[in-house]
């Protein structure tokens, strides 16, 4: 039982920066954007591409990994896939920026309809430039094994295993969920993201500007969202299809946290990890998305708005 409950926080805490992203894009453009899954996609291939070039201008293999490509004991990963995430999450949050730059910035006056259907081009545009440019083999950042080290034996609740790279994943999760947190509170930027948010009109007649906004929200998205991606490619694979099969989660996430709540998207993304991974327990891992949403639309039932959203 508590080992269910250690794999669905692993998995919850992926779709929580994910959907932190997609809230914050949903509550400050108010569109749904269906290519934000792709996103976690392109971050995880960018750090994968950053890696190899890491690892080869470092003078190691991969395979016999030296020097300053060692892993961090007992890390799967060293300085090379450090660095490659700080590449993906550049390149990636650039490139969230530079799809809103081409496409949506031109099409926000046609109304919310036309993004949503713009933003379901993208994604199939985006998922099949991985396919052409990476093959659709999954692939990892490490062929090592990962033993689960036991934190408690199986005759307490049938004992509870972490892997070094899921507590590292939980750990910085929730480190940047913090910091995240931190920076819309306490920055200038932040609380200007957040006063869009909650009144565009008042919020351009305060003197903030929006264009300013929306930039830095298209850059935070797309930053989270390359880190979630790297998480994914941590504790299972690399593939094309992470942006698809993340997308509904996501969705879910930050529709059952309340749309524009960080801490919300936060705990909807817990939420949905532990149902999926109960579900994978109880019934089959086929209806793991179905466990999901039976979740979501009990919560909406009694709460519309979601677990922190407020009513207009």
């Amino acid at each position: 039982m508590l080992q269910v409950v250690a794999d669905g926080l692993i998995v919850g805490s992926v779709i929580a920066l994910g959907a932190i992203g997609l809230t914050l894009t949903f509550s400050i453009l108010r569109f749904a954007n269906f290519a934000h899954g792709e996103f976690l996609a392109w971050g995880a291939y960018l750090a994968l591409s950053a890696l190899a070039a890491f690892v080869a201008i470092g003078g190691a293999s991969a395979a016999d990994a030296t020097g300053w490509a060692a892993p961090f004991a007992p890390l799967s990963f060293g300085w090379p896939l450090v660095a490659a995430l700080a590449v993906a999450m550049l390149v990636t949050a650039l490139m969230a920026w530079a799809l809103d730059w081409t496409l949506f910035r031109r099409l926000r006056v046609q109304g919310a309809i036309t993004l949503v259907i713009a933003s379901f081009g993208a994604a199939l545009a985006l998922r099949n430039a991985l396919f052409f440019l990476y093959g659709g083999i999954p692939q990892y950042y490490a062929q090592a094994l990962q033993i689960g080290i036991p934190f408690l034996p199986r005759s307490v609740y049938g004992g509870l295993r972490f892997t070094p790279d899921q507590l590292f994943v939980l750990l910085l999760a929730l480190l940047i969920v913090v910091a995240v947190h931190l920076f819309l509170s306490r920055s200038t930027l932040g609380r200007a993201m957040r006063a869009t948010a909650h009144n565009p009109a008042l919020a351009r007649i305060s003197g903030i500007d929006p264009e300013r906004v929306l930039r830095a929200t298209w850059l935070i998205g797309g930053a989270l969202a390359a880190v979630a991606g790297v998480f994914v490619g941590l504790t299972v694979q690399i593939r094309p299809t992470i942006g698809l099969d993340l997308l509904l989660p996501l969705f879910a996430a930050a529709i059952l946290g309340g749309i524009g709540s960080v801490w919300g998207a936060v705990l909807g993304g817990l939420i949905v990890g532990l149902a999926e991974s109960a579900a994978v327990t109880l019934v089959g891992a086929e209806w793991r998305a179905a466990a999901a949403f039976v979740v979501l639309i009990a919560i909406l039932l009694v709460r519309p708005t979601g677990l922190f959203g407020e009513k207009s």
